[in-house]
């Protein structure tokens, strides 16, 4: 079959119920990203729109349909921290996703504790295996194909600092197995990174 996206996205194809697009640019990992607002005010929303775009300097970006409360805290505060989803957080991650208002705290909602970062000020959550302390670098907004601006708002942040639980370290190297990364596949599909295997490049 064929499905076209169409510039506004509404074209369907017979025997597809919903847009393939997110199902097959998969798995993608889920950024937790941790914000404060201008009043100090702590924010933690999961977004499947993230990855990693450079590694020198070390750059992440997420995206967000919509100017939420998370992309309005960056922008006044100039920080983030991408907390790295995995499956033993995975009951509070669905949690924090909840669309609550703007002075809910997703740490409490999700009965997380928070921990200090070194170079932000935004926490972390304490319990993830892995964080990523963030500087903004810029927020663009999207534009189609025919220069209509859309509801996507792209955020890049320079990475700054790691925090990494040691029992996810084996001689030196993140051992990919323990860190147990959770994917997002499209629809209300997830995945665990367990099944690891290594492959050489050609010489």
């Amino acid at each position: 079959m064929f499905f076209e996206t169409g510039i506004s996205g509404s074209h369907r194809a017979e025997g597809l119920a919903h847009n393939p697009f997110k199902a097959l640019v998969a798995p993608r990992p889920i950024g937790w990203i941790s914000s404060l607002d201008a009043e100090g005010k702590a924010n933690l929303a999961p977004y499947s729109f993230f990855n990693a775009v450079s590694d020198d300097p070390p750059v992440v970006m997420f995206s967000s349909s919509g100017w939420k409360h998370t992309v309005a805290n960056v922008e006044a505060t100039g920080e983030f921290v991408c907390n790295l989803a995995t499956a033993h957080l995975q009951a509070q991650l669905n949690v924090s996703s909840a669309p609550v208002a703007a002075d809910v705290d997703e740490f409490d909602l999700a009965g997380l504790a928070k921990a200090p970062s070194r170079l932000v000020r935004v926490p972390r959550v304490a319990a993830a295996r892995a964080a990523l302390e963030c500087r903004l670098l810029r927020i663009v907004q999207l534009e189609d194909l025919a220069g209509t601006v859309c509801g996507a708002h792209v955020v890049f942040g320079q990475v700054v600092g790691i925090h990494i639980d040691d029992a996810v370290v084996d001689k030196g190297r993140i051992d990919m197995s323990r860190l147990q990364l959770l994917a997002r596949l499209g629809y209300k599909d997830y995945s665990v990174t367990s099944d690891v295997f290594e492959m050489d490049r050609p010489a």
